[in-house]
């Protein structure tokens, strides 16, 4: 093992090419938004027919506020310098401040789950709206007819190839996205480019960089939308919240240098498009197109093949930065006990870049729903946007209690407070306009994800309540007595345990209770297995504790990141080392089709936790438990984590020690 593959990796290097795989995994979401924000704007006002420059220059300079204010200033700047360990999002930041409230648990959950539901919505709605662009090609559209049908399939086979290719990991997508994304960026700034030498009337001096424009259009009468058109406007920032979620993929230094020049590409499109619209907005023939989106209409005919595709292309990305960032956020919530340990794969040298197979599936079957529900961008768009606005006030709550009690601030705490929760609250009701078209379906999806983080954690809770540690030297003379009992059938050679102890002196009372209660389980070796995942890829460790005994270990593996956990394959190295050793008895087998060797048969207890319906439990915590056991069934089963499928395995189930109800004296008769 070379001292490169060992040394710890998840500092991530700055460099030119990291810079580029950055705006291949963070930037997608909030890179696409130039294709649906301003066609959302003119939609809300009636079409291009109800616009003026009047309205585009308070929408412009909405959009330009919005951008600065929310993502660079609150998340680049302040946001991502509360990283846990080089890694970001609102779980990450929760670790950093739940110490300071229990009550913290809550924001925390529901910003985790509203990002989640807004992790299915983004594949949908991007994808959607970028294929929908073919329909500017007036050859396509000819070929696509007027109904949705066509765009359904393609946007589904996209959808399921993207899903497809995420056990490759963010690395390798990163590096193949890259380029693309640079392209897309410096494609945003030419179309936008081109459109402002057309009319620089779009720069005069009461320009859209004046904040007074942004404040004006929210009552003016130009503005048929009201206070509403900031439903529209925050699309522009929706990706966020996932750049701060991406930072342990990518690294906080490459974002840092990434992002002015993708805000100044993003700023030079949206001019571009308000000039466009300056210019066009009293063109009949355009106000006749359903659905017309600026975006494609402002870019020369023979170049729109190209926007097209670079915008699918974009989109794709779009959804990868939600669907990494959600493999990010589970993973995290599994550490903070708010949802059930799964199957997570490293693809590349990185820690902080994963996958979780189970949440790929239900991502995918999520997205694929969406797209067959709404049918179209524009009723995608009603949906889009309204959960992310309650992360981003979970996120302020949380930085708030992070700049004020971890940094220390005085002042700076209740300003940020006031000023972002009161922009993002306003963002809120605005977005509250498109509950009753589409919005319910992303909220539905949150208080799903919320309930079932609310279902763990209590359940979780109750257990480590029962949860009783029992000194194991006390325990040696009995399980000596039984191993030596010849009256009991010999179960195995070794007996084996997985153990999440901390204290290697005390073992759980559900394995005591196992080997002793349940039924005497007879073993020449009794191994109490914990298992610890390094920072590094390729750590392969283990120490045992004997306790002065040739039949009870306690071990101890130390697994890099990248290593399969294959317990059953390190187990029996350890076992033919300590044999040959002479800390364990010779365990000669008598038959086998291959020669004899030292090591014995091998059993697997995998111990599950039960709630007998005796259990003196009310109604609410019942209700938890039963429901987090169903969650668990559907999440996976440690043996298949641990590599056991194919061993000797026996599953076993122990009560949840729970006080009993008084159970009524039988009379014989």
């Amino acid at each position: 093992m070379t001292a490169d593959r060992t040394k710890k990796t998840h500092e991530i290097p700055t460099s030119a090419g990291a810079v580029l795989i950055t705006m291949g995994v963070v930037y997608g979401d909030i890179g696409t938004s130039p294709m649906y924000v301003m066609k959302s704007i003119v939609a809300g006002n009636g079409g291009l027919g109800g616009v003026s420059d009047e309205l585009i220059l308070g929408a412009l300079s909405l959009v330009i506020w919005t951008i600065t204010l929310l993502t660079t200033m609150k998340y680049v700047v302040v946001a991502m310098q509360a990283d846990n360990h080089g890694e970001g999002g609102i779980f990450s930041l929760y670790s950093l401040v739940k110490h300071f409230g229990k009550w913290l648990i809550f924001p925390a959950m529901i910003g985790g789950a509203a990002l989640l539901a807004d992790g299915v919505m983004t594949p949908a709605v991007t994808v959607t709206t970028a294929i929908e662009g073919l329909r500017s090609i007036s050859s396509m559209r000819e070929l696509l007819g007027d109904g949705q049908n066509k765009i359904i399939f393609i946007t589904i086979t996209i959808i399921a190839l993207l899903f497809l290719v995420q056990r490759a990991g963010t690395s390798s997508i990163g590096r193949a996205f890259g380029p693309v994304m640079a392209v897309w960026f410096l494609f945003l700034a030419a179309a936008g480019l081109g459109n402002i030498g057309g009319n620089v009337a779009v720069l005069k001096v009461s320009s859209p960089f004046n904040p007074v424009y942004a404040v004006k259009i929210l009552t003016s009468p130009a503005n048929d939308a009201g206070i509403m058109i900031l439903g529209s406007v925050f699309l522009a920032t929706t990706g966020a919240e996932a750049l701060y979620s991406d930072m342990g993929h990518v690294g906080k230094n490459n974002i840092f240098l990434s992002w002015p020049f993708v805000k100044i590409c993003l700023i030079i499109n949206y001019l571009g498009q308000g000039a466009w619209l300056m210019a066009c907005k009293s063109n009949g023939a355009l106000a006749a197109i359903p659905d017309m989106n600026p975006f494609f209409q402002m870019l020369p005919e023979g170049i729109r093949p190209f926007a097209v595709f670079l915008g699918a292309a974009a989109a794709i990305i779009a959804s990868q930065a939600l669907i990494s960032g959600s493999f990010t956020l589970v993973s995290e919530a599994s550490r903070l006990d708010l949802m059930p340990h799964m199957q997570i794969t490293y693809p590349s040298q990185r820690k902080g870049q994963i996958y979780i197979p189970l949440v790929n599936q239900v991502l995918w079957f999520a997205c694929t729903g969406v797209v067959l529900l709404f049918q179209t961008s524009a009723h995608m768009e009603a949906a889009y946007g309204l959960a992310i606005t309650l992360t981003m006030l979970m996120t302020t709550v949380l930085l708030f209690l992070y700049l004020r009690k971890v940094k220390k601030l005085a002042v700076v705490p209740f300003l940020f407070l006031f000023f972002f929760g009161g922009l993002e609250g306003s963002f809120f009701i605005s977005s509250l306009s498109k509950f009753s078209h589409g919005g319910y379906v992303a909220l539905f999806m949150a208080l799903i994800l919320f309930g079932i983080m609310v279902v763990w954690h209590e359940g979780t809770g109750i257990e480590s309540s029962q949860a009783v540690l029992l000194p194991l030297r006390k325990y040696l003379t009995q399980l000596e007595k039984l191993k030596n009992d010849s009256s009991q059938e010999l179960l195995a050679d070794n007996l084996v345990f997985i153990t999440k102890d901390s204290d290697k002196n005390k073992l759980d009372r559900d394995i005591l209770y196992s080997i002793f209660d349940k039924k005497p389980k007879r073993a020449n070796a009794y191994w109490f297995v914990g298992i610890t995942v390094t920072d590094e890829p390729y750590t392969r460790e283990y120490s045992v504790d004997s306790m002065g005994t040739n039949y009870m270990f306690r071990v101890q593996l130390r697994l890099g990141f990248r290593e399969n956990q294959r317990v059953n394959v390190y187990l029996r190295q350890i076992v033919d080392e300590m044999v040959k050793s002479g800390e364990l008895p010779s365990q000669k087998r008598r038959y086998s089709i291959y020669e004899p060797g030292v090591v014995g048969t091998f059993k697997f207890c995998m111990i599950r936790k039960l709630l007998v319906p005796e259990s003196d439990i009310g109604p609410f915590k019942r209700t938890a438990i039963s429901l987090k056991y169903a969650i668990r069934h559907f999440a996976g089963t440690p043996d298949r984590w641990y590599g056991l499928e194919n061993s000797s395995l026996i599953i076993e189930y122990v009560p949840l020690f729970i006080q009993m109800k008084p159970v009524s004296h039988l009379t014989r008769v």
